[in-house]
């Protein structure tokens, strides 16, 4: 209009989207030039670490990026590990999945990245397989995933929220006597639950005192969380831009 021109809603649309294929390029395009900028990387990042995964028919399946500083950095690191995965909203949706530790003054940490076509255990698998051929596994490392939130849904299935307030603190607990009244208060008014926390997933995998490593009082996903909301704004982009926008964050940390 300030132009002296009038355009349909629809016209602007497209003309919107022109521009943006122009400034980011096409998902087809980012698939077809994905090899050389993994290559580039490498080239210009030493260390760097890249996989690309097709399936049967040569098509894109799964990708996966270290760089090369942040593999170097991570022996400094405090060896806890957060893993999540946040949808995609492009053309080819999927789900980039990220990696972080945390430095000495509880700082966050990228350290890998990778595309999948969802949170299945399949892609799981594979990114994992990816990210301890670049950080090792020791008795050390402990893995902080979404497990907790899952815990909390299955609970709720047994319709007693309020027995919520003794299942975090139980969670958050550091003596034996504190986590085993927490413990007690949810076996007598819900055996099938305390039973369920214990047999089905096992108290190492939920509770700060079993837990056998260190995990440095770190018992959410909030870091990971940080790097998802980091990167909102781009989750609709082609995956070379999506990678250029992660590349231009680390490089700035």
């Amino acid at each position: 209009m300030k132009l002296g021109a009038q355009i349909s809603y629809y016209k602007a649309w497209r003309g919107r989207k022109h521009a943006h294929t122009l400034i980011r390029g096409s998902p087809e395009q980012s698939f077809h030039v994905l090899p050389s900028y993994f290559h580039m990387l490498e080239k210009l990042n030493p260390g760097t670490v890249t996989r690309i995964e097709v399936d049967g028919e040569s098509r894109f399946k799964y990708l996966f990026l270290a760089f090369g500083v942040a593999i170097r950095g991570f022996r400094y690191m405090r060896k806890v590990v957060g893993i999540n995965g946040t949808f995609l909203k492009g053309q080819y949706q999927g789900v980039l999945l990220v990696a972080r530790a945390q430095d000495g003054n509880g700082q966050c940490y990228p350290l890998t990245w990778g595309i999948v076509d969802s949170e299945n255990k399949d892609a799981w698998t594979w990114f994992l397989t990816q990210l301890k051929e670049v950080i090792g596994d020791t008795d050390e490392l402990a893995l902080i995933s979404n497990r907790a939130p899952s815990i909390k849904k299955a609970i709720s299935t047994f319709k007693c929220a309020d027995i919520m307030g003794s299942y975090w603190s139980a969670v958050n607990a550091y003596r034996c006597e504190d986590f085993t009244g927490y413990m007690i208060e949810i076996l007598n008014r819900y055996p099938r639950i305390a039973e369920y926390l214990e047999n089905e997933v096992s108290f190492e995998k939920w509770s700060r005192y079993h837990y056998p490593g260190l995990r440095y009082n770190i018992t959410t996903m909030n870091m990971v969380e940080s790097l998802n909301s980091m990167l909102v704004n781009a989750r609709d982009f082609p995956y070379v831009a999506l990678l250029d926008i992660i590349q231009e964050k680390m490089s700035k940390w």
